[in-house]
């Protein structure tokens, strides 16, 4: 427990330093539907992401609000009966009843209270860092009471809006802006706090505190040597296909199950994304070899173990991620004849995408079509997507069509 006079001046410094803070770029996310939700509001995502920002900006709406954020060592023991003495500080400092709770997880038995304010009518906004945790709690006590936001750091799209670059005027000055910013992008990703700053040690230490205090120290593991290896190993090895058991034996962990659980808290920080190989039997999705992907290409560049960075990896990672940001069902295909398509998209009804950095080698060229040819045929699509770093065309073949594309191009669906 804490007592109310520390509660107090953590709300009262809080409310000041949260009019002083830079308000950043607005998101791409729909911020109408969210202020007129009558459901509480939770704002997941990753470390770093943007998650406080965006609670600022729907701060942007009300005339009166209060602002609490439990990322702040002062308020590190607080309890759930705690939050009545806050709820008295709010009626008696700045009656509201539009309430904004920052990083919320790092209290125990939270959605008991909010869902008897929300029960008694407050208008509640909540962001958290860990996906299962708050899907878990939101699951048991919030059911029907909620609607979900999962962010991730800046997008191409918003990271050119960000450097103030029109993704409308293709003039060639302008395109060439927009190419020299994608190779910065594609390289060094989009988290807002390293895209302001370019501090070399940025990225690495929100990948050592998700590993300690989202990891090792909420889930309480005792091999941390094990699960700092598999980590840099599936940063460093994205997007290849691989399998629990193999990766058992490289790294030579005790058990397939204890990867399994290393892997799942991997996902639950936002840190990477397993995509499964489609098929019809959701046993055989599970049992058969995954690929993992980053949550952002810069973290990736900043704590992989390599030599020379692998662009056609990173353009294949920047469009899973932002099939991601719209879509979790995304899936690697493989026909019978072992033609292989990098993603098949099921919203709301199939898409095929294969990433290829260049076809300017006609070999490399003619292995890609024929493989998009081959699924299309096998699944009946008329349409398909080629992506590329910079090449643009298109091929027919009978009575389907393959779009050569830019990735540059179709991030920002020119």
């Amino acid at each position: 427990m804490i007592s109310e006079l520390i509660i107090e001046e953590v709300f009262n410094d809080q409310q000041i330093n949260l009019r002083i803070r830079d308000k950043g770029i607005l998101r791409d996310i729909d911020y109408e539907y969210l202020i007129k939700s009558e459901q509480i509001v939770v704002i997941t995502g990753i470390r770093r992401c943007g998650k406080s920002t965006v609670l600022h900006h729907l701060t942007a709406y009300f005339e009166d609000f209060a602002y609490i954020n439990f990322d702040d060592e002062r308020l590190f023991n607080f309890q759930l009966e705690d939050f009545q003495k806050l709820l008295l500080i709010i009626k008696k400092i700045k009656p509201t009843k539009n309430i904004f709770i920052d990083e919320i997880q790092n209290v125990p038995n939270w959605e008991r209270f909010v869902r008897r304010i929300h029960d008694e009518g407050y208008k509640i906004f909540i962001t958290g860092s860990n996906s299962k945790l708050l899907s878990s709690e939101l699951s048991t006590h919030l059911t029907g009471r909620h609607t979900k936001l999962e962010l991730f750091p800046f997008s191409f799209k918003e990271y050119i809006k960000w450097l103030n670059i029109s993704n409308t005027e293709l003039t060639s000055d302008n395109k060439a802006r927009l190419l020299g910013a994608f190779d910065e992008y594609l390289v060094n990703g989009g988290f807002p706090g390293y895209i302001r700053n370019k501090e070399g040690d940025y990225l690495r230490n929100i990948y050592e505190d998700i590993i300690y205090k989202d990891l090792i120290m909420r889930f309480g593991i005792k091999n941390i040597k094990s699960l700092k290896i598999l980590a840099q190993y599936l940063m460093t090895n994205f997007t290849k296909e691989t399998s629990y058991n193999s990766l058992k034996n490289i790294l030579n962990i005790s058990s397939v199950n204890t990867i399994k659980d290393y892997i799942d808290y991997l996902q639950q920080a936002y840190m990477i994304f397993e995509c499964y190989k489609y098929d019809y039997s959701l046993k055989k999705q599970q049992t058969y070899n995954k690929k993992c992907f980053v949550i952002d290409n810069g973290l990736r560049t900043a704590v992989a173990f390599q030599f020379n960075a692998d662009l056609g990896q990173l353009l294949e990672n920047m469009v899973y991620i932002d099939l991601r940001r719209h879509c979790s069902e995304i899936y690697f295909y493989k026909t019978r004849e072992n033609y292989e398509i990098d993603f098949l998209v099921d919203s709301p009804q199939y898409k095929l995408i294969q990433v290829c950095y260049s076809t300017a080698d006609k070999k490399t060229m003619q292995r890609e079509i024929r493989s998009l040819e081959k699924v299309m045929s096998e699944l009946k699509i008329k349409e398909s997507y080629l992506l590329t770093y910079n090449e643009e065309d298109t091929y027919k073949t009978g009575d389907s069509i393959i779009y050569i594309k830019p990735v540059w191009k179709w991030v920002l669906n020119l």
